[in-house]
C-alpha cells in the first residue's frame, strides 16, 4: 500500500504542494479545504497531469475531514495570506482559529499522523498545534528555517553567480523579521562565504533574505509566496516518509537547546521516520546567540497573544 499524505488547504501553497508531492512519487494526496470545488477540481487536474510529468499515485479532493484518515502525514497550509501591510504577526488570531479547528480534525481522523504547519505566523501557529493535538513534540513542526535558507541560498548564487546548488546555508530563528541568517555556516563549494563576500554584502543579502517573504507579498499585491514553501514543505515530507536522518531547518520545540525552552523556533534538526529525531546544537559566537534569544523573546511575547 502507498503511502499517504494529506494537504489542508487548496490554495497557492497546499495546490503547489500537492503537485510536487506528486512530481516526485513521494505518496497519494488528499487535497481537503472547504471551499466545495475547489480541492476536487485541483487534484483532478493535477492528476490529468500524471501521463505527460511521469507520476502515477492518487490525488483526491474532498471537502470531508474523514477522508484524511490514514494519513501519514498532515501539512496544513489553510489560512489567511498576508497582503501589503500586513505582517506575520497580524495573523496571529484570525489564523489560530482556522489551525485550532483543522488540527481538532487531525486528531480525530488521523492520530498517528505528524503534523506540518505552514500557515503563519508559522513558530506562532506550529505551538498552537502542538499544544492543541496533544501529540508528542517530534511529530508537530514548522516549515520556516528550510524556506528561509533557500532564500538565502539563492540570493548567494545570484550575488557570485554561481549555481544554486553549489551553495548551502543555514537560517536559524523565528520566521519572521527577527530570523537569524548564518553566514559562517553558508558555503559555497564548501567555502563560507565569509570569504567570498565583504561584510557589507553579507549584511545586504541577510537582510533580503529576512524580507524575503514581504518583498514577494509588495510584488504579487494579492498574496504572498507559495512555489517556494510549498518546495520547501516537499523537502520535510521526502525527509520523513523516507527517513533520509537530513540535518534541515524547522521550527521544533526547544527543551532546553540553546538556552531557550517551550517554544518552536528555527533550529537545525534531524528529520528521519521518527519526525524531528534531534535538535543539533551549533556552538554559536555571542552576537548569533543574542540574535536567536532576541528573535525567541519576541515569539514568546506572541504567544501571550493566544494566552500561552
Amino acid at each position: 500500500m502507498r503511502k499517504k499524505v494529506t494537504v489542508i488547504g487548496a490554495g497557492n501553497v497546499g495546490a503547489s504542494l500537492a503537485g510536487y508531492i506528486a512530481e516526485e512519487n513521494l505518496a497519494d494526496v488528499v487535497l481537503l479545504d472547504i471551499i466545495e470545488g475547489v480541492p476536487q477540481g485541483k487534484a483532478l487536474d493535477l492528476l490529468q497531469a500524471g501521463p505527460i510529468r511521469g507520476y502515477d499515485i492518487n490525488l483526491v479532493g474532498t471537502n470531508d475531514y474523514k477522508d484524511i484518515a490514514g494519513s501519514e502525514i498532515v501539512a496544513v497550509t489553510a489560512g489567511l495570506a498576508r497582503q501589503p501591510g500586513m505582517t506575520r504577526e497580524d495573523l496571529i488570531t484570525k489564523n489560530a482559529n482556522i489551525v485550532g479547528q483543522v488540527v481538532e480534525n487531525v486528531v480525530k481522523y488521523a492520530p498517528n499522523s505528524f503534523i506540518i504547519i505552514v500557515t503563519n505566523p508559522l513558530d506562532i501557529m506550529t505551538f498552537h498545534a502542538f499544544k492543541k493535538s496533544g501529540f508528542p513534540s517530534n511529530r508537530v513542526m514548522g516549515q520556516a528555517g528550510i524556506l528561509d535558507s533557500i532564500r538565502f541560498r539563492t540570493f548567494v548564487a545570484m550575488e557570485l553567480k554561481v549555481s544554486v546548488k553549489e551553495v548551502q546555508a543555514l537560517v536559524l530563528g523565528g520566521h519572521g523579521d527577527s530570523m537569524v541568517p548564518l553566514p559562517r555556516y553558508t558555503t559555497v563549494g564548501g567555502v563560507p562565504i565569509t570569504e567570498l563576500l565583504s561584510p557589507d554584502r553579507i549584511q545586504a543579502l541577510s537582510q533580503r533574505t529576512r524580507d524575503g517573504g514581504t518583498e514577494i507579498v509588495k510584488l504579487l499585491k494579492t498574496g504572498s509566496a507559495y512555489y517556494a514553501p510549498a518546495a520547501s514543505t516537499a523537502e520535510m515530507i521526502d525527509g520523513i516518509l523516507n527517513d533520509r536522518k537530513k540535518m534541515l531547518a524547522a521550527s521544533a520545540l526547544v527543551k532546553g537547546e540553546y538556552g531557550l525552552s517551550d517554544l518552536y523556533i528555527g533550529v537545525p534538526v534531524i528529520l528521519g521516520a521518527n519526525g524531528v529525531e534531534k535538535i543539533v546544537e551549533l556552538k554559536l559566537q555571542p552576537d548569533e546567540k543574542e540574535a536567536l534569544h532576541n528573535s525567541a523573546k519576541i515569539y514568546k511575547d506572541m504567544l501571550k497573544v493566544l494566552g500561552y
